[in-house]
């Protein structure tokens, strides 16, 4: 496995908290037991309607990827999610930028070692970076967010029922977000 910040190198109260304001339920599955909702096994996370699963060895970006698949959608549909969120190309394409907007609110993790880890996993983008797709080729992505209320018109993240949060990332084209394994 490549070399990656995991869910025991954070503090899993911030985790939590961060997933709550979205009104998501984090869990800690204990070391060795498989994850439910799991889509690639492992030691990636997993879904359940309003529920993330983690262990101690789930890169933080699959937390927050599949966190953002939960929040992607709109609160009455994600009771119907169990392991695989989406077909959508576009929201795929959203939270790829909103798992690295998030990864600035979680304390120890941040936007430049989220996209590193992201690119070390093996996440496949058009430019052949994370960096260079959120920043230069995310265009529908970053309207998309916006069109839904998940990002303000500065780009800045917003959370529900609260005032943006982070100073913007400018992105100027658009593209799509693809995760490979």
């Amino acid at each position: 496995m490549p070399e990656v910040l995991c869910i025991r190198d954070i503090a899993f109260a911030d985790a939590a908290g961060l997933l709550a304001r979205y009104g998501l339920t984090l869990h800690r599955v204990e070391d060795g037991l498989e994850i439910p909702g799991s889509y690639w096994g492992e030691s990636e996370a997993g879904i359940i309607g309003h529920d993330v699963y983690v262990r101690d060895d789930t890169p933080v970006h699959s937390m927050l990827h599949e966190a953002g698949h939960l929040i992607v959608l709109p609160a009455d549909k994600r009771a119907a999610v169990h392991t695989d969120a989406t077909d959508s190309i576009e929201e795929e394409n959203a939270v790829c930028v909103l798992q690295a907007l998030m990864a600035d609110a979680l304390p120890g993790v941040g936007y430049d070692r989220l996209l590193a880890d992201m690119d070390s996993w093996g996440y496949s983008f058009r430019l052949g970076s994370a960096r260079a797709y959120i920043e230069q080729d995310a265009e529908d992505a970053w309207q998309w967010l916006m069109d839904h209320g998940l990002i303000d018109s500065q780009r800045g993240l917003t959370f529900p029922g609260q005032e943006p949060t982070q100073k913007p990332i400018t992105a100027t084209a658009s593209a799509s977000c693809a995760t490979s394994r």
